[in-house]
């Protein structure tokens, strides 16, 4: 499979970079892949494309401000982007910097704090800032991290609007979007129907930017993502499954945690990395259907 048949023309024009002032006003694209047919609704349709018994999947992972921006000692300019907290004094990040650094570096943050470059994993850097308190200097210092196709800087108002409403745990660089659209009053019409909502965890990494290198699809190696899923999920599931109602991923990070923890078979338990890769000719083995945003040609 060619990489190339991923390509697509897509106007620079047709990518919002503000949000809209009610998350549920987006336009929606409906595809019934069975008959065929496509139909261009709002995103406050979706009840109507609901059953009673249905079952909604959302990733409740909680975006921090993860891109730092600092100095070397030399003066040269330093962006900082976690990939992951390791603990509240360590981290693994992108560094994007003129040349670049080696274990032993230093990195002088705005406000005179240090970061500590102490190893590399791969194309990532392992990061100590000195004295800890890695997330409180977060909250303090850092941007929030939007996407390469938001060709903005971020702004306060971010912090609210490039997270979810049902957001909880916090790890992720970048929020799973599908689930921007939905609003309180949404869900509660959601809840009205009698479609249950379950949540897994899954810490979208920076990873999910990254581009595809190799022009045969399956020689990619997709990059590693933390994800929980719980009993409860599974038993979510299962009750679905036995009222003959349909699971309903929302976002891909959703498909591909739930598809994850039925790699043997059965959907069961777990928490850890993946490194799952979905392409055409997947044969899915719990969801019946995704609600997701667009993606950008030749992307994972």
């Amino acid at each position: 499979m060619k990489l190339s048949d991923f390509q697509f023309d897509l106007p620079p024009e047709l990518i919002a970079q503000q949000p809209l002032c009610s998350r549920s006003d987006s336009r929606l694209l409906c595809v019934s892949r069975r008959r065929g047919e496509l139909s261009d609704r709002n995103f406050r349709d979706l009840p109507e494309l609901l059953r009673e018994g249905d079952l909604l999947v959302f990733n409740n992972t909680k975006v921090i401000p993860a891109r730092l921006f600092g100095r070397k000692e030399t003066g040269g300019k330093v962006e900082v982007m976690l990939e992951r907290m390791i603990d509240d004094q360590q981290c693994i990040a992108q560094l994007r910097v003129s040349k670049t650094l080696k274990p032993g570096g230093k990195i002088l943050l705005e406000d005179g704090s240090r970061l500590d470059v102490t190893g590399r994993e791969g194309p990532f850097f392992k990061l100590k800032l000195v004295g800890g308190g890695l997330g409180r200097k977060l909250e303090q210092l850092g941007h929030m991290p939007l996407p390469p196709y938001i060709e903005r800087p971020d702004n306060p108002q971010d912090r609210e609007r490039y997270q979810t409403v049902y957001a909880r745990h916090p790890g992720a660089v970048a929020a799973p979007t599908a689930g921007l659209h939905f609003d309180e009053p949404l869900l509660e019409q959601i809840d009205g129907l009698g479609v249950e909502r379950t949540e897994v965890t899954l810490h979208v990494g920076a990873g999910t930017f990254q581009p595809v290198r190799c022009e045969r699809v399956e020689d990619h190696r997709m990059h590693a993502e933390q994800l929980e899923v719980s009993q409860s999920v599974c038993d979510a599931v299962q009750r679905t499954r036995q009222r003959q109602g349909r699971v309903i991923a929302v976002g891909t990070t959703a498909v591909r945690s739930l598809e994850t923890a039925a790699a043997s078979g059965e959907l069961q338990p777990f928490s850890g990395d993946s490194r799952m890769f979905i392409y055409p000719g997947y044969e899915f083995r719990v969801i019946d259907g995704l609600v997701t945003n667009f993606h950008l040609p030749e992307s994972t």
